[in-house]
C-alpha cells in the first residue's frame, strides 16, 4: 500500500464506502488502549503522547515527533458536521499514510448523528477517535462542542454509548476533558462516561476559564485516576521528560500528554532540553515532501528554534515571506543537510555558517 493510494482514498471519502474498496485492518499493536496498558506494565513508564493542536499537529509534525520517543499522536480537532458534509473539509482537515501510527483523530461533535457519521467515515484510517470535551475557545463553546459538553454529561454518555454499541472494540474511543471548579462534578462526569463504555479519558488539569499561566491541578487528575478503572492520561504543564515522569508518579496516570511543550521541543520525550538540530532537518524534509502551508511551517520553526538560536536572528527567519526565501535563509546561516546527505538528522546543535559568535548568548 502506497502513500498515494491512501491519499486518493481519503480524497474520495463519502458517507458510504464503495463496495469494492478494501482497507487494510489496523495493527492491534497501534491501538492506543493497548499502548497505554503495555507500556506502563512492561516499561514502567507512562505512554508519551503529543496532544491535538489547531493547525499544528498535522501529518508532517506527527511523523516528526515519532522519531523522538512519542508513542501516540493526535490530529488537530476536526468538526464532525463539516467533515461529513463537505469533501473540501475532508481533504483539507485530514491526511495520513502508512507511517501515521499510532494516531488518534480528535473530533468536535455535539450530537449522536454527526458523531456516528464521522466515525463511520474515518475509523478505518485511524487507531483511535477522541471526543473533544475540553476546548475552551469561545466560538466552539457557542456551537455546543468542546468545553460546552462538560455541562452535559448525559449527552456525552449517549454519544459514547452509541459508538461503542455499534463498533465495540473495533473503535478505540477517548474523551478529553477539563476539570470543573467543583471537583465532584468532574468525578461524577467521568464515572458516567466510564459507565457508557469509553476506553480511556484524558484530563487537562485546568477549568475552561483557567489561564495557561496558572499551574495545572494535578491533585484533581490524581482523584480522577483513583476513581475510575479505565486508563487515564494527564494533560497540562509537561515541558520536559522530567515533567512527564513527575506528573505520572504523582497522579498514577497511564499516559502523559504534551502540546505546548512538544510544539516548542519535538525531542521532549527523548530527553532533549531543547529542540535538537536533527529535528529541524527532519521537519524540513517532511514539510517539503508532504506539503505544508508556509506560515504554518514558519511557525513550527519559530517555536522549535526559540531556545536554540538568538532571538535577533530568529526574528530574521520570522520576517521571511515565502518558503523559498526561508530555505535560502536557513542555508545562508546553517549547515542544513537534506535526506541522502551524509550525517542527515544526526546533529544535536546547529552548525553555523555565520560567525560562530552568533551561536552564543541566546
Amino acid at each position: 500500500m502506497t502513500e498515494q493510494y491512501l491519499a486518493n482514498e481519503l480524497a474520495n471519502l463519502s458517507l458510504e464506502l464503495t463496495p469494492n474498496m478494501t482497507i487494510p485492518a489496523r495493527d492491534p499493536k497501534h491501538n492506543p488502549l493497548h499502548i497505554l496498558k503495555t507500556i506502563k506494565a512492561q516499561q514502567s513508564r507512562p505512554a508519551f503522547i503529543a496532544g491535538p493542536m489547531v493547525r499544528y499537529s498535522k501529518l508532517p509534525f506527527r511523523e516528526l515527533v515519532r522519531n523522538f520517543n512519542t508513542d501516540i499522536v493526535y490530529t488537530p480537532m476536526i468538526l464532525a458536521r463539516e467533515f461529513v458534509r463537505n469533501d473540501i473539509a475532508r481533504i483539507s482537515d485530514f491526511t495520513t499514510n502508512e507511517k501515521d501510527r499510532s494516531v488518534i483523530v480528535q473530533v468536535g461533535a455535539n450530537n449522536v448523528e454527526d458523531l456516528m457519521k464521522f466515525v463511520e467515515m474515518i475509523h478505518p484510517y485511524v487507531d483511535g477517535i477522541g471526543l473533544n470535551c475540553g476546548c475552551p475557545i469561545k466560538e466552539q463553546v457557542r456551537e455546543g462542542i468542546g468545553a460546552a459538553l462538560m455541562s452535559q454529561p448525559d449527552l456525552v454518555a449517549s454519544m459514547v454509548r452509541a459508538v461503542k454499541a455499534k463498533y465495540g472494540d473495533k473503535v478505540c474511543l477517548e474523551t478529553k476533558i477539563r476539570i470543573h471548579a467543583n471537583i465532584q462534578e468532574t468525578l461524577d462526569f467521568v464515572k458516567k462516561v466510564e459507565a457508557s463504555g469509553v476506553d480511556f479519558i484524558t484530563v487537562h488539569g485546568r477549568t475552561k476559564n483557567t489561564r495557561s499561566s496558572i499551574p495545572a491541578n494535578f491533585e484533581a487528575i490524581k482523584k480522577v485516576k483513583e476513581m475510575v478503572s479505565i486508563p487515564v492520561v494527564a494533560n497540562g504543564d509537561c515541558f520536559s521528560l522530567k515533567d512527564a515522569y513527575e506528573i505520572a508518579e504523582f497522579t498514577g496516570v497511564d499516559g502523559v500528554m504534551s502540546a505546548r511543550g512538544i510544539l516548542a521541543n519535538p525531542g521532549l520525550f527523548a530527553g532533549y532540553e531543547k529542540t535538537p538540530w536533527s529535528a529541524v532537518e527532519i521537519f524540513w524534509d517532511l514539510a517539503t515532501s508532504y506539503g505544508l502551508p508556509f506560515r504554518i511551517t514558519q511557525h513550527h520553526f519559530s517555536e522549535m528554534l526559540d531556545k536554540v538560536i538568538p532571538r535577533k536572528i530568529l526574528k530574521e527567519m520570522n520576517e521571511t515571506t515565502c518558503l523559498v526565501d526561508m530555505i535560502d535563509w536557513f542555508d545562508a546561516n546553517f549547515v542544513l543537510r537534506r535526506r541522502g546527505h551524509k550525517d542527515f538528522a544526526t546533529a544535536v546543535e546547529p552548525k553555523w555558517r555565520r560567525n560562530e559568535e552568533n551561536s552564543a548568548h541566546i
